[in-house]
């Protein structure tokens, strides 16, 4: 399992999230999708991703789950955040 960053965090990239986080696993990125759609915010590298939980409270938009916790309309931004780091 590993975190993800969803919609909310588009025009806020607060960072409160990278300041908690022991490994150092998330990035502001722009990534664009297959539709052609610019995704401007934070992203979590999965691959390096500890599971630590420690950035889900920090969010203060609530973008942040647990990727087996997302909420059916932002799935997408799992894949979307696994592309970011590509």
């Amino acid at each position: 399992m590993a975190y993800v960053i969803t919609e909310a965090c588009i025009g806020v990239k607060d960072k409160s999230c990278v300041a908690v986080c022991p490994v150092d696993c998330i990035h502001e990125n722009v990534v664009t999708d297959e539709n052609g759609n610019d995704y401007d915010m934070l992203f979590i590298n999965p691959d390096e991703c500890i599971d630590c939980g420690l950035c889900e409270p920090e969010c203060p938009v609530t973008a942040i789950f647990a990727d087996s916790d997302v909420p059916k309309q932002y799935e997408h931004y799992i894949k979307l955040g696994a592309s970011a780091f590509k």
